[in-house]
């Protein structure tokens, strides 16, 4: 028997493996998109959680903020004029804000103290109204005028060429190297080491003490500042107020005007006693007192008591003619002998034989 031959290939088995391979590759496409989707979805994933924890960041700072706001509100709800002074902080300075304040302009024809006076003046002002530095030397420069503008003007164009940096810094070292040099404030801090009272008042050398101090380059206390003020006053001032221990530099300087007037009131009442002379007491107010003359006996006597104190006499006065001799001399007399026991011409008092006997006068004898 023969062998049965195999059939024949079927015409649709190529188109069947065709579409199974098409199927695999449109499986393999839908797979790999698939993968693809599943990691885009996870990065969109990761990407979301990155979003939401920033969210969750940011309110929380937004939240800090509130409460830190909240609680400046309620720390200046009490103070008038806090808010509007943090809200005027960050304002843009201009050139008329800054006038202003009336600042004075720098000529640079004064007097060391002066020149560093007015740039403190400047400073306190930027501080107070907190002026930025790139400001500050804006307005600076505005304010100079004359020589000092001059000066500025070189100074800039020699920092100009060197290609150094323009700030406030750089003008503040110039002005005081060229209107306030060391020498002079190392000059300054020897005057204020030597400063003593001298001639001076109380308050006249407060005032240079006060000014002389800011010069001293070395470390001060309250009470250094009380023992060199001690130190400088007069003797009979530095007696007084050394005893009193005092550590507050206003209380001494009070304490010594109060001492100083007290010593120039007491001084000007004993030069008021002097220039009066010395004080009598009752018994002796007749000492200085104008003397006057009586006779010394109704009879008429030669001589004149001076009023006074007992047993002494003063000046001598002629009753016949009025000058400073006894009557018994007196030249109206003088040849003419006259007794003035017995009013009688022919002799004299000592030549009288009537002895102390009464003798009968007329009724004026003995009236001139």
């Amino acid at each position: 028997m023969a062998p049965r031959l195999p059939p024949p290939p079927q015409p649709n088995e190529p188109d069947t493996s065709n579409s199974a391979r098409l199927m695999e590759t449109v499986i393999d496409r839908l797979q790999q998109q698939n993968t693809t989707l599943m990691e885009q979805n996870a990065t969109l994933m990761q990407q979301n959680q990155n979003a939401m924890q920033s969210l969750e960041a940011a309110r929380a700072s937004s939240e800090t903020t509130q409460r830190q706001l909240m609680e400046i509100l309620v720390a200046t709800r009490g103070t008038p004029g806090a808010s509007s002074s943090n809200a005027t902080t960050h304002v843009e300075w201009s050139l008329e804000s800054f006038l202003q304040h009336r600042p004075v302009k720098f000529s640079g024809t004064c007097l060391p103290d002066e020149a560093d006076q007015w740039l403190r003046d400047m400073e306190r002002i930027y501080n107070a109204k907190m002026c930025p530095d790139e400001n500050r030397l804006a307005f600076t420069e505005y304010l100079l005028t004359g020589e000092a503008s001059h000066w500025w003007a070189s100074v800039r164009a020699i920092l100009t060429d060197a290609h150094s940096p323009i700030t406030w810094e750089v003008f503040r070292s110039k002005f005081y190297e060229e209107y306030f040099p060391d020498s002079v404030r190392f000059a300054k801090e020897v005057e204020f080491l030597q400063l003593t009272q001298g001639g001076m008042t109380v308050s006249e050398y407060t005032n240079k003490f006060k000014h002389l101090v800011r010069f001293n380059t070395m470390a001060t206390s309250a009470e250094w500042q009380c023992r060199k003020f001690e130190n400088g006053l007069r003797s009979d001032l530095k007696v007084l107020i050394s005893s009193l221990c005092i550590r507050s530099f206003p209380a001494m300087v009070e304490r010594a005007k109060v001492l100083e007037k007290n010593m120039a009131e007491a001084e000007q009442r004993k030069k008021q006693q002097t220039s009066r002379g010395p004080i009598l007491t009752r018994p002796n107010l007749t000492r200085n007192s104008t003397p006057y003359a009586r006779p010394g006996q109704s009879s008429g006597s030669q001589a004149v008591v001076v009023a006074g104190q007992s047993g002494q006499s003063g000046a001598v006065r002629c009753f016949q003619c009025g000058g400073p001799h006894y009557k018994s001399v007196c030249p109206q007399l003088v040849g003419v002998k006259y007794c003035t026991r017995c009013r009688r011409h022919d002799h004299l008092e000592n030549e009288c034989n009537m002895g102390g006997r009464a003798v009968m006068r007329p009724p004026n004898a003995g009236r001139n």
